[in-house]
């Protein structure tokens, strides 16, 4: 993994996402290598997105321009991690999420944090604190380690992304589970959202479900046969299923969320917070 350090002028920006008001990424590029991510196609620099899951930009001076930002910006709720994980793994060295975080709840923000990484763990302290001005949601497209390591080669192990979320909902924090994208072939089967389904209920969690969008850096790869599926899958009759079950186990559930959109890639909350 290569690291590299860029300096931003800009540590908050407008969301489009419903019930997000600002969006804040410290890092570019993603560790994970997710041969699914949309994000990709938004990331600046160039060099992150053409070589996904091998280079990571550490934005260096997020807090000290956050710090000026939280002064005059309307309070609002943050989006944190809306194009990359903010748990990257260089987070260990760098604690730009953990302070960021820490900025925004002792200025007054909300935060909706998503990842895939129990480093999130680390910040417990800072999330249990907040009450009602903090939610956790953890990306899991499969529980099946073998599944899940094909789509996400160098994500963390979903068994202990289901761990992670288990103690952060036992710590009296909102949670939500995002299953997406549900590739047909791979996690499409009932078999699957049944076990995320049930991990949502055990952990009061609200359920977000999005399909596969098909785009053009997914002809010519691993992902191609499974893309050309998905264009004529039966979605409308897949989510009826997947809305039936969450009923049954007494979950909410939302489904058919939007993809991420060019505006939102100058800096713009895109749903890839949802596509880690």
């Amino acid at each position: 993994m290569r690291i590299g350090y860029i300096e931003v002028r800009s540590a908050l920006s407008r969301s489009g996402l419903p019930d997000i008001d600002y969006a804040l990424n410290p890092y570019a590029g993603c560790a994970h290598g997710c041969i699914y991510c949309y994000a990709r196609l938004y990331t600046r620099p160039r060099d992150a997105a053409e070589n996904w899951g091998s280079m990571v930009y550490v934005k260096r001076n997020l807090i000290e321009v956050l710090r000026r930002e939280v002064k005059r910006f309307r309070r609002g709720v943050v989006g944190v991690g809306t194009i990359t994980d903010p748990y990257q793994p260089i987070e260990v060295r760098e604690v730009l999420t953990r302070r960021a975080i820490e900025l925004l709840l002792e200025n007054g923000f909300a935060v909706s944090i998503q990842t895939k990484s129990p480093l999130i763990l680390r910040d417990l302290d800072i999330l249990r604190s907040h009450p009602g001005r903090v939610d956790v949601g953890f990306t899991i497209t499969s529980l099946d380690p073998e599944k899940a390591r094909f789509i996400e080669p160098r994500a963390p192990d979903p068994r202990s992304r289901a761990a992670a979320l288990k103690r952060i909902a036992d710590a009296c924090v909102e949670t939500w589970i995002f299953l997406g994208p549900v590739i047909p072939g791979i996690n499409s089967s009932m078999d699957e959202v049944v076990r995320i389904v049930e991990l949502a209920a055990e952990t009061g969690s609200k359920l977000l479900v999005d399909k596969l969008h098909v785009k053009r850096f997914m002809w010519g790869g691993p992902l191609e046969a499974y893309a050309r599926r998905a264009l004529r899958y039966p979605w409308r009759r897949f989510f009826e299923d997947v809305l039936r079950l969450c009923r049954d186990y007494g979950v909410r559930c939302i489904e058919g969320l939007a993809e991420p959109s060019e505006e939102r890639s100058r800096g713009l909350a895109t749903l890839d917070r949802y596509m880690r």
